[in-house]
Protein backbone atom coordinates (compact mmCIF):
# COMPACT_ATOMS: atom_id res chain seq x y z
CA UNK A 1 0.00 0.00 0.00
CA UNK A 2 1.38 3.26 -0.85
CA UNK A 3 0.30 6.52 0.74
CA UNK A 4 1.10 10.10 -0.06
CA UNK A 5 1.39 11.88 4.11
CA UNK A 6 1.95 15.13 4.89
CA UNK A 7 3.78 16.06 8.46
CA UNK A 8 4.59 18.97 10.31
CA UNK A 9 6.10 19.08 13.69
CA UNK A 10 7.94 22.11 15.65
CA UNK A 11 10.38 19.60 17.63
CA UNK A 12 13.28 21.58 18.85
CA UNK A 13 16.60 19.59 17.97
CA UNK A 14 19.93 21.20 18.75
CA UNK A 15 23.16 19.23 16.92
CA UNK A 16 26.63 20.10 18.53
CA UNK A 17 28.12 20.95 14.92
CA UNK A 18 32.38 20.88 14.70
CA UNK A 19 34.04 22.95 12.60
CA UNK A 20 36.96 22.24 9.97
CA UNK A 21 38.99 24.82 12.24
CA UNK A 22 38.01 23.22 15.36
CA UNK A 23 35.14 25.81 16.59
CA UNK A 24 32.24 24.61 18.22
CA UNK A 25 28.54 25.65 17.04
CA UNK A 26 25.42 24.81 18.86
CA UNK A 27 22.97 24.39 16.04
CA UNK A 28 18.85 24.11 16.25
CA UNK A 29 16.85 22.87 14.01
CA UNK A 30 13.09 23.78 13.81
CA UNK A 31 9.76 23.83 12.08
CA UNK A 32 10.42 20.70 9.99
CA UNK A 33 7.54 20.00 7.54
CA UNK A 34 7.96 16.68 4.97
CA UNK A 35 5.91 15.73 2.49
CA UNK A 36 6.32 12.38 0.56
CA UNK A 37 4.94 8.84 -0.65
CA UNK A 38 4.98 5.96 1.83
CA UNK A 39 5.01 1.92 0.98
CA UNK A 40 4.07 0.22 3.57
CA UNK A 41 3.92 -3.56 3.20
CA UNK A 42 2.52 -6.28 5.16
CA UNK A 43 4.06 -9.27 5.84
CA UNK A 44 4.22 -12.20 6.11
CA UNK A 45 0.47 -12.98 5.85
CA UNK A 46 -0.67 -15.06 8.59
CA UNK A 47 -3.98 -17.17 9.70
CA UNK A 48 -4.09 -14.86 12.98
CA UNK A 49 -5.77 -11.47 13.30
CA UNK A 50 -4.94 -9.11 11.71
CA UNK A 51 -3.95 -11.46 9.16
CA UNK A 52 -0.07 -10.18 8.84
CA UNK A 53 2.81 -10.81 11.08
CA UNK A 54 4.69 -7.06 10.56
CA UNK A 55 4.56 -3.93 8.55
CA UNK A 56 7.86 -2.98 6.88
CA UNK A 57 6.97 1.00 5.94
CA UNK A 58 9.89 2.98 3.52
CA UNK A 59 9.68 6.46 2.03
CA UNK A 60 9.12 5.59 -2.16
CA UNK A 61 9.06 9.51 -3.03
CA UNK A 62 10.05 12.45 -1.28
CA UNK A 63 8.41 15.60 -2.50
CA UNK A 64 9.28 18.24 0.01
CA UNK A 65 11.68 18.48 3.06
CA UNK A 66 11.77 22.03 4.64
CA UNK A 67 13.38 22.76 7.92
CA UNK A 68 14.90 26.11 10.11
CA UNK A 69 18.62 26.24 10.94
CA UNK A 70 19.50 28.50 14.04
CA UNK A 71 22.92 29.09 15.90
CA UNK A 72 22.18 29.32 19.52
CA UNK A 73 23.51 32.90 20.70
CA UNK A 74 25.00 33.54 16.92
CA UNK A 75 24.06 34.21 13.35
CA UNK A 76 24.94 30.72 11.33
CA UNK A 77 25.74 32.76 7.98
CA UNK A 78 28.52 34.51 10.18
CA UNK A 79 30.84 31.48 8.36
CA UNK A 80 30.54 31.34 4.59
CA UNK A 81 29.11 28.29 3.35
CA UNK A 82 28.20 26.61 6.76
CA UNK A 83 24.84 26.75 5.94
CA UNK A 84 24.63 24.99 3.13
CA UNK A 85 27.05 22.45 4.41
CA UNK A 86 24.88 21.76 7.56
CA UNK A 87 21.34 21.72 5.87
CA UNK A 88 23.10 19.41 3.32
CA UNK A 89 24.23 16.86 5.72
CA UNK A 90 20.91 16.95 7.58
CA UNK A 91 18.88 16.20 4.82
CA UNK A 92 21.06 13.50 3.38
CA UNK A 93 20.90 11.64 7.00
CA UNK A 94 16.85 12.32 7.05
CA UNK A 95 16.24 11.28 3.46
CA UNK A 96 18.28 7.99 3.65
CA UNK A 97 17.14 6.34 6.93
CA UNK A 98 13.58 5.90 5.83
CA UNK A 99 14.05 6.38 1.56
CA UNK A 100 13.31 2.92 0.09
CA UNK A 101 14.93 0.01 0.16
CA UNK A 102 15.35 0.94 3.48
CA UNK A 103 12.60 0.34 5.68
CA UNK A 104 11.91 -0.08 9.31
CA UNK A 105 10.24 -3.15 10.18
CA UNK A 106 7.48 -3.09 13.26
CA UNK A 107 6.33 -6.60 14.94
CA UNK A 108 3.16 -6.96 15.00
CA UNK A 109 2.90 -10.61 16.00
CA UNK A 110 5.52 -12.30 17.78
CA UNK A 111 8.42 -14.00 15.41
CA UNK A 112 11.27 -13.61 13.58
CA UNK A 113 11.37 -11.04 10.75
CA UNK A 114 15.10 -10.29 10.39
CA UNK A 115 14.42 -11.51 6.56
CA UNK A 116 12.24 -8.16 5.79
CA UNK A 117 15.56 -5.96 6.69
CA UNK A 118 17.76 -3.96 4.20
CA UNK A 119 20.59 -6.81 3.34
CA UNK A 120 23.38 -6.24 0.75
CA UNK A 121 22.62 -7.86 -2.84
CA UNK A 122 25.98 -7.33 -4.12
CA UNK A 123 29.16 -5.06 -4.43
CA UNK A 124 29.81 -2.62 -6.92
CA UNK A 125 33.29 -1.88 -8.45
CA UNK A 126 33.56 2.00 -9.39
CA UNK A 127 36.48 3.27 -11.21
CA UNK A 128 36.59 6.84 -10.88
CA UNK A 129 38.95 7.92 -14.17
CA UNK A 130 38.44 11.19 -15.04
CA UNK A 131 36.91 14.50 -15.94
CA UNK A 132 36.70 17.07 -19.04
CA UNK A 133 35.74 20.93 -19.54
CA UNK A 134 34.97 21.53 -15.79
CA UNK A 135 33.71 24.58 -15.39
CA UNK A 136 36.45 27.08 -13.85
CA UNK A 137 34.95 28.63 -10.20
CA UNK A 138 38.35 30.16 -9.18
CA UNK A 139 39.05 33.95 -10.56
CA UNK A 140 42.90 33.22 -10.74
CA UNK A 141 44.26 30.23 -11.92
CA UNK A 142 41.71 27.23 -12.59
CA UNK A 143 39.75 24.95 -10.46
CA UNK A 144 41.24 22.41 -7.60
CA UNK A 145 38.49 19.36 -8.66
CA UNK A 146 37.93 16.23 -6.10
CA UNK A 147 35.21 13.81 -6.49
CA UNK A 148 32.23 12.41 -3.88
CA UNK A 149 31.09 9.25 -4.99
CA UNK A 150 28.33 7.49 -3.34
CA UNK A 151 25.19 5.38 -3.52
CA UNK A 152 23.92 6.14 0.38
CA UNK A 153 25.12 9.92 1.88
CA UNK A 154 26.84 8.08 4.68
CA UNK A 155 29.69 9.47 6.17
CA UNK A 156 31.13 6.03 6.30
CA UNK A 157 30.14 4.86 3.01
CA UNK A 158 30.73 7.95 0.62
CA UNK A 159 34.02 7.89 -0.90
CA UNK A 160 36.41 10.90 -1.80
CA UNK A 161 39.07 11.39 -4.06
CA UNK A 162 42.17 13.59 -4.26
CA UNK A 163 42.16 17.09 -5.61
CA UNK A 164 44.00 17.84 -8.65
CA UNK A 165 44.94 21.37 -8.18
CA UNK A 166 44.77 23.49 -11.13
CA UNK A 167 42.90 21.18 -13.86
CA UNK A 168 40.13 21.13 -15.50
CA UNK A 169 40.79 17.88 -17.49
CA UNK A 170 41.45 16.18 -14.13
CA UNK A 171 43.08 11.83 -14.27
CA UNK A 172 42.05 10.54 -11.16
CA UNK A 173 42.32 7.19 -12.03
CA UNK A 174 40.53 5.49 -8.09
CA UNK A 175 39.16 2.36 -7.54
CA UNK A 176 36.20 2.13 -5.18
CA UNK A 177 33.47 -0.19 -3.81
CA UNK A 178 30.49 0.09 -2.55
CA UNK A 179 27.48 -2.44 -1.48
CA UNK A 180 24.35 -2.29 -3.06
CA UNK A 181 20.89 -3.46 -1.27
CA UNK A 182 18.69 -3.02 -3.84
CA UNK A 183 19.70 -2.60 -7.43
CA UNK A 184 16.50 -2.53 -9.33
CA UNK A 185 16.25 1.52 -7.17
CA UNK A 186 19.41 2.73 -6.12
CA UNK A 187 21.56 4.95 -8.24
CA UNK A 188 25.23 5.92 -7.78
CA UNK A 189 25.93 9.77 -7.43
CA UNK A 190 29.20 11.67 -8.29
CA UNK A 191 29.61 15.39 -6.89
CA UNK A 192 32.62 17.40 -8.60
CA UNK A 193 33.49 19.97 -5.97
CA UNK A 194 36.34 22.97 -6.05
CA UNK A 195 38.40 22.52 -3.10
CA UNK A 196 38.63 25.92 -1.08
CA UNK A 197 41.18 24.69 1.59
CA UNK A 198 39.49 25.41 4.82
CA UNK A 199 36.42 27.15 3.40
CA UNK A 200 33.46 25.25 2.25
CA UNK A 201 34.07 23.81 -1.36
CA UNK A 202 32.48 24.88 -4.19
CA UNK A 203 30.23 22.59 -6.03
CA UNK A 204 31.25 22.10 -10.09
CA UNK A 205 28.37 19.91 -11.14
CA UNK A 206 26.89 16.43 -9.91
CA UNK A 207 25.63 13.42 -11.83
CA UNK A 208 23.72 10.02 -11.33
CA UNK A 209 23.59 6.41 -12.89
CA UNK A 210 20.48 3.86 -12.24
CA UNK A 211 22.30 0.49 -11.33
CA UNK A 212 19.32 -0.73 -13.01
CA UNK A 213 21.39 -0.09 -15.87
CA UNK A 214 24.15 -2.58 -15.47
CA UNK A 215 24.67 -5.67 -16.49
CA UNK A 216 26.18 -8.04 -13.99
CA UNK A 217 29.88 -9.27 -14.89
CA UNK A 218 30.53 -7.09 -17.68
CA UNK A 219 32.13 -3.76 -17.20
CA UNK A 220 30.56 -0.90 -18.76
CA UNK A 221 32.60 2.66 -19.29
CA UNK A 222 30.37 5.65 -19.38
CA UNK A 223 30.51 9.15 -19.52
CA UNK A 224 28.06 11.09 -17.50
CA UNK A 225 27.20 14.63 -18.31
CA UNK A 226 27.44 17.04 -14.85
CA UNK A 227 24.39 19.09 -14.16
CA UNK A 228 23.53 21.29 -11.03
CA UNK A 229 20.79 20.04 -9.06
CA UNK A 230 19.61 15.79 -9.73
CA UNK A 231 16.25 16.82 -9.50
CA UNK A 232 15.73 19.68 -11.28
CA UNK A 233 16.32 18.81 -14.75
CA UNK A 234 16.42 21.96 -16.52
CA UNK A 235 20.24 22.42 -16.36
CA UNK A 236 21.76 23.12 -19.82
CA UNK A 237 24.83 24.67 -18.90
CA UNK A 238 27.76 23.08 -19.99
CA UNK A 239 29.40 22.20 -16.77
CA UNK A 240 31.59 18.96 -17.93
CA UNK A 241 31.55 15.45 -17.73
CA UNK A 242 32.83 12.41 -15.42
CA UNK A 243 34.51 9.36 -16.60
CA UNK A 244 33.29 6.16 -14.58
CA UNK A 245 34.22 2.65 -15.03
CA UNK A 246 31.53 0.41 -13.28
CA UNK A 247 31.53 -3.32 -12.95
CA UNK A 248 28.37 -4.78 -10.66
CA UNK A 249 29.04 -7.77 -9.11
CA UNK A 250 25.85 -9.53 -7.33
CA UNK A 251 26.41 -12.24 -4.39
CA UNK A 252 26.10 -15.41 -5.69
CA UNK A 253 27.56 -15.27 -9.26
CA UNK A 254 31.03 -15.13 -8.01
CA UNK A 255 31.79 -18.25 -9.91
CA UNK A 256 30.17 -16.96 -13.63
CA UNK A 257 32.36 -14.58 -14.05
CA UNK A 258 36.03 -13.43 -13.02
CA UNK A 259 36.31 -10.14 -10.53
CA UNK A 260 39.77 -8.43 -11.33
CA UNK A 261 39.25 -6.45 -8.42
CA UNK A 262 38.50 -9.57 -5.85
CA UNK A 263 41.25 -10.06 -3.25
CA UNK A 264 42.76 -13.25 -4.32
CA UNK A 265 42.85 -12.86 -8.00
CA UNK A 266 46.02 -13.15 -9.55
CA UNK A 267 47.68 -12.47 -6.51
CA UNK A 268 51.06 -14.43 -6.50
CA UNK A 269 52.31 -16.59 -2.80
CA UNK A 270 55.14 -13.24 -2.60
CA UNK A 271 52.51 -10.93 -2.78
CA UNK A 272 50.14 -12.00 -0.28
CA UNK A 273 53.02 -12.56 2.37
CA UNK A 274 54.45 -9.09 1.48
CA UNK A 275 50.85 -7.52 2.10
CA UNK A 276 50.25 -9.74 5.25
CA UNK A 277 54.08 -7.67 6.54
CA UNK A 278 52.59 -4.55 5.46
CA UNK A 279 49.47 -4.77 7.60
CA UNK A 280 51.75 -6.17 10.58
CA UNK A 281 50.38 -9.71 10.37
CA UNK A 282 53.56 -12.44 10.62
CA UNK A 283 52.60 -14.53 7.68
CA UNK A 284 52.71 -18.47 7.98
CA UNK A 285 52.15 -21.37 6.40
CA UNK A 286 49.86 -21.95 9.91
CA UNK A 287 48.65 -19.01 10.68
CA UNK A 288 44.68 -18.78 11.31
CA UNK A 289 44.58 -16.51 14.01
CA UNK A 290 45.00 -12.93 12.30
CA UNK A 291 42.40 -11.51 9.98
CA UNK A 292 44.30 -9.49 7.46
CA UNK A 293 43.18 -6.39 5.91
CA UNK A 294 41.67 -6.36 2.69
CA UNK A 295 44.39 -6.72 0.02
CA UNK A 296 45.20 -4.46 -2.80
CA UNK A 297 45.12 -6.52 -5.91
CA UNK A 298 48.59 -6.48 -8.25
CA UNK A 299 48.19 -7.53 -11.24
CA UNK A 300 50.90 -8.05 -13.79
CA UNK A 301 51.34 -9.04 -17.31
CA UNK A 302 52.18 -7.52 -20.98
CA UNK A 303 49.75 -5.00 -23.12
CA UNK A 304 50.12 -5.38 -26.48
CA UNK A 305 49.03 -2.32 -28.30
CA UNK A 306 48.37 -2.26 -32.34
CA UNK A 307 48.04 1.04 -33.29
CA UNK A 308 45.84 0.82 -36.53
CA UNK A 309 44.58 4.30 -37.87
CA UNK A 310 43.15 7.71 -37.18
CA UNK A 311 39.72 9.04 -38.87
CA UNK A 312 38.85 12.33 -39.41
CA UNK A 313 41.65 14.26 -37.67
CA UNK A 314 41.46 17.93 -37.84
CA UNK A 315 44.03 19.78 -39.92
CA UNK A 316 47.30 21.62 -38.56
CA UNK A 317 49.03 22.52 -41.46
CA UNK A 318 48.45 25.89 -43.61
CA UNK A 319 47.26 23.91 -46.57
CA UNK A 320 44.61 21.70 -44.99
CA UNK A 321 46.52 18.56 -44.07
CA UNK A 322 48.45 17.34 -40.82
CA UNK A 323 51.86 15.00 -40.72
CA UNK A 324 50.23 12.94 -37.18
CA UNK A 325 52.11 10.76 -35.02
CA UNK A 326 50.88 9.22 -32.06
CA UNK A 327 52.61 8.83 -28.26
CA UNK A 328 51.18 6.09 -25.82
CA UNK A 329 52.06 6.73 -22.31
CA UNK A 330 51.67 3.70 -19.42
CA UNK A 331 51.10 6.46 -16.51
CA UNK A 332 52.21 4.57 -13.34
CA UNK A 333 55.22 2.89 -14.73
CA UNK A 334 55.86 6.00 -17.05
CA UNK A 335 56.87 4.10 -20.45
CA UNK A 336 56.58 5.66 -23.58
CA UNK A 337 56.39 4.43 -27.28
CA UNK A 338 55.32 6.47 -30.29
CA UNK A 339 54.16 6.02 -34.17
CA UNK A 340 56.18 6.95 -37.34
CA UNK A 341 54.96 9.96 -38.76
CA UNK A 342 52.49 9.43 -41.66
CA UNK A 343 52.96 13.01 -43.57
CA UNK A 344 50.02 14.81 -45.04
CA UNK A 345 46.94 12.59 -44.34
CA UNK A 346 43.98 13.41 -42.03
CA UNK A 347 43.40 9.63 -42.29
CA UNK A 348 46.41 8.27 -41.86
CA UNK A 349 47.31 3.93 -41.21
CA UNK A 350 50.07 2.88 -38.43
CA UNK A 351 49.32 -0.78 -38.15
CA UNK A 352 52.44 -0.51 -35.52
CA UNK A 353 52.25 -2.72 -32.44
CA UNK A 354 53.94 -1.89 -29.14
CA UNK A 355 54.46 -4.50 -25.60
CA UNK A 356 54.45 -2.93 -22.51
CA UNK A 357 55.56 -4.76 -18.80
CA UNK A 358 52.52 -3.71 -16.53
CA UNK A 359 53.05 -3.88 -13.48
CA UNK A 360 50.02 -3.20 -11.94
CA UNK A 361 47.57 -3.47 -14.34
CA UNK A 362 44.47 -2.49 -12.15
CA UNK A 363 46.08 1.27 -11.18
CA UNK A 364 47.41 2.04 -14.64
CA UNK A 365 46.34 3.53 -17.35
CA UNK A 366 47.25 4.09 -20.90
CA UNK A 367 47.38 7.52 -22.13
CA UNK A 368 47.04 7.86 -26.13
CA UNK A 369 48.26 10.90 -27.77
CA UNK A 370 47.79 12.36 -31.49
CA UNK A 371 50.51 14.82 -32.48
CA UNK A 372 50.97 17.02 -35.41
CA UNK A 373 54.61 16.81 -36.42
CA UNK A 374 56.54 20.23 -38.00
CA UNK A 375 59.84 21.14 -38.39
CA UNK A 376 59.63 23.39 -35.50
CA UNK A 377 58.23 21.12 -32.83
CA UNK A 378 54.61 19.78 -32.91
CA UNK A 379 50.78 20.75 -32.17
CA UNK A 380 48.58 18.99 -30.10
CA UNK A 381 45.68 17.23 -31.41
CA UNK A 382 43.87 15.39 -29.27
CA UNK A 383 44.45 12.11 -26.64
CA UNK A 384 42.11 9.22 -25.28
CA UNK A 385 42.83 7.86 -21.92
CA UNK A 386 41.98 4.03 -21.47
CA UNK A 387 42.08 1.92 -18.02
CA UNK A 388 43.32 -1.60 -19.16
CA UNK A 389 40.56 -3.20 -16.54
CA UNK A 390 38.57 -3.92 -19.99
CA UNK A 391 41.44 -5.80 -21.51
CA UNK A 392 42.61 -7.57 -18.40
CA UNK A 393 39.00 -9.15 -18.67
CA UNK A 394 38.49 -9.42 -21.93
CA UNK A 395 41.82 -10.26 -23.06
CA UNK A 396 41.57 -8.64 -26.47
CA UNK A 397 39.02 -6.24 -27.57
CA UNK A 398 39.60 -3.84 -30.87
CA UNK A 399 37.68 -0.39 -30.50
CA UNK A 400 36.91 3.08 -32.32
CA UNK A 401 38.11 5.94 -29.59
CA UNK A 402 36.72 9.17 -30.29
CA UNK A 403 39.58 11.91 -29.48
CA UNK A 404 39.19 13.94 -26.52
CA UNK A 405 39.96 17.10 -26.59
CA UNK A 406 40.16 17.62 -30.43
CA UNK A 407 37.33 19.30 -33.22
CA UNK A 408 37.33 15.67 -34.54
CA UNK A 409 39.07 12.57 -34.92
CA UNK A 410 39.01 8.89 -34.11
CA UNK A 411 41.66 6.14 -33.38
CA UNK A 412 41.38 2.82 -33.89
CA UNK A 413 43.29 0.49 -31.17
CA UNK A 414 44.05 -2.92 -30.89
CA UNK A 415 44.66 -4.02 -27.53
CA UNK A 416 45.74 -7.59 -26.01
CA UNK A 417 46.66 -8.89 -22.40
CA UNK A 418 48.51 -11.37 -21.64
CA UNK A 419 48.82 -12.04 -18.01
CA UNK A 420 52.07 -13.26 -16.31
CA UNK A 421 51.87 -16.60 -14.80
CA UNK A 422 51.40 -16.82 -11.65
CA UNK A 423 51.58 -19.72 -8.56
CA UNK A 424 48.88 -20.10 -6.23
CA UNK A 425 49.43 -21.73 -3.05
CA UNK A 426 48.68 -25.40 -2.28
Amino acid sequence: MELEMQWDGNPSIVLDIKTLLGVALPVQVKNIGFTGVFRLIFKPLVDEFPGFGAISYSLRQKKKLDFTLKVIGGDISAIPGLYDAIEGAIRDAVEDSITWPVRKVVSILPGDYSDLELKPVGILEVKLVQAKELTNKDIIGKSDPYAVVYIRPLRDRMKKSKTINNDLNPIWNEHFEFIVEDVSTQNLIVKVYDSEGLQSSELIGCAQLRLAELQPGKVKDVWLKLVKDLEIQRDNKNRGQVHLELLYCPFGMENSFTNPFAPNYSMTSLEKVLKNATNGIESNANENAATPKKKEVIIRGVLSVTVVSAEELPATDFLGKSDPFVVLTLKKAETKNKTRVVNDSLNPVWNQTFDFVVEDGLHDMLIVEVWDHDTFGKDYMGRCILTLTRVILEGEYKERFELDGAKSGYLNLHLKWMPQPIFRDA
